[in-house]
């Protein structure tokens, strides 16, 4: 990890902290913010659920905005506001109780995510075009340990009051803000002269892409379940709610050890496209364990002894930590190859295509996983991982065959 960090331009060094400063200042406040309003403001659960869905919206709704800011406006400039912003919506959490304010601020929190998100990508991959996949890894990494801390400190100021953890998460971010501004180099805008329009439709007629998308779209739907299938079924068969912890846990701590690691191993050993196919089909084995054990492991009636517990829910925990290594394989080398099936010129925008696909297919096939959860009868519960089985057999395909016709290389 050191050896690809060393290799990186003092702006793209900048990158990998500034993401670990988003997403720790992101995750100081997020994990608390349903039970606050839930709890301390006596919302009820369907406003709660509306300010969280507003969150998500805003955001995943916004990516290609943002994207298409950053080739036409240049990405610097994208990062810079889309921090500033997230200070506005996290003081506005900080500062009052009113729910259309902190509705306002939720949906500022998400616009922010959409701005920056793509812009940092787009920035990350102009840096060093043919290291991508690495440097994404360590992007990846840094996420991984934002998430991992910022619950943790988030945890120990909230024993003091959530609104003094917004504006922690403010403050973050206000680092994070002038940082970007005083250390983060100016970088052109690369669509400059391209309308808005014409780039947007020009992305619509790369059918190449398309496919693409489709089949990497499987890798979002995949990452979904770690929030939805895996945590619901370890709970179900151990009754602590605890156990979702550990999934991820194990998910984190994963990423973290072993993630730079996994990718440059397989650049050494593969192309982009065998790496990003190996990957996805990881990812669905990571589900084989669930789809077996699921139909013979009763329910638990109230929350069982540790080591009962514990061999109850080794099938999900193994399964996370397979998904997990194939999800860290999958997510550097989908990155590289998205510019690479895409156009350098258009890094974001197609960035943003990307991520409103992606999003759009994993809200879709994550309903679908939902409906078959909620299926009745034990030899029914392995259906939800046995389609998401399917599902990273045929995302891996398509990469395969794509790499295979040469598709995943530069035109």
């Amino acid at each position: 990890m050191r050896a690809v960090l060393r290799q990186l331009s003092p702006a793209g060094r900048l990158l990998i902290v500034n993401q670990f400063g988003i997403v720790f200042g992101f995750f100081l406040v997020l994990p608390f913010l349903a039970t606050y309003l839930r709890e301390e403001l006596g919302l009820a659960a369907a406003v709660v659920g509306t300010v969280i869905g507003l969150r998500t919206l805003s955001q995943q709704g916004l990516f290609l905005v943002g994207g298409a800011l950053a080739d036409h406006w240049g990405p610097q400039r994208v990062i810079v506001l889309g921090c500033a912003l997230r200070v506005l919506g996290f003081g506005a959490l900080a500062a009052t109780r009113s729910l259309p304010w902190i509705v306002a601020g939720t949906m500022v929190i998400g616009v922010a995510g959409a701005l920056f998100s793509p812009a940092s990508t787009t920035y990350l991959s102009h840096e060093s075009p043919g290291r991508r996949a690495e440097n994404f890894a360590l992007y990846q990494f840094a996420g991984n340990a934002g998430a991992l801390l910022g619950p943790l400190v988030g945890a120990l100021l909230l024993a003091v009051d959530f609104r003094l953890v917004c504006g922690a998460a403010a403050a973050v971010f206000g680092a994070l803000s002038v940082a970007q501004v005083l250390l983060l180099p100016y970088r052109a805008p690369q669509a400059r002269g391209d309308g808005v329009l014409r780039s947007l439709w020009q992305v619509v007629r790369n059918r190449r892409f398309l496919v693409f998308a489709l089949a990497g779209s499987v890798y979002f739907t995949l990452w979904n379940q770690l929030y939805l299938a895996l945590p619901l079924e370890v709970e179900r068969v151990t009754g602590r709610p605890d156990a979702v912890s550990a999934v991820f846990l194990v998910s984190t701590v994963v990423g973290i050890v072993f993630g730079v690691r996994l990718t440059v191993a397989c650049r050494r050993r593969w192309s982009a496209g065998r790496s990003m196919a190996t990957g996805l089909l990881l990812m669905g084995g990571g589900f084989v364990p669930a789809a077996v054990a699921a139909p013979f492991l009763a329910t638990a009636a109230g929350p069982l002894d540790l080591a009962v517990a514990a061999r109850a829910g080794a099938p999900v925990l193994a399964g996370t930590a397979v998904f997990s290594v194939g999800a860290a394989i999958a997510n550097p080398f989908m990155m590289e190859l998205i510019p690479t099936v895409g156009s350098e010129r258009l890094v974001g925008t197609y960035f943003g295509w990307f991520n409103l696909f992606s999003s759009l297919a994993a809200a879709g096939a994550s309903a679908a996983v939902g409906a078959l959860i909620d299926l009745p009868g034990a030899a029914l519960r392995c259906t939800p991982f046995a389609l998401l089985v399917l599902l990273s057999t045929a995302g891996g395909a398509v990469i395969a065959v794509l790499q295979q016709r040469g598709r995943l290389e530069s035109a």
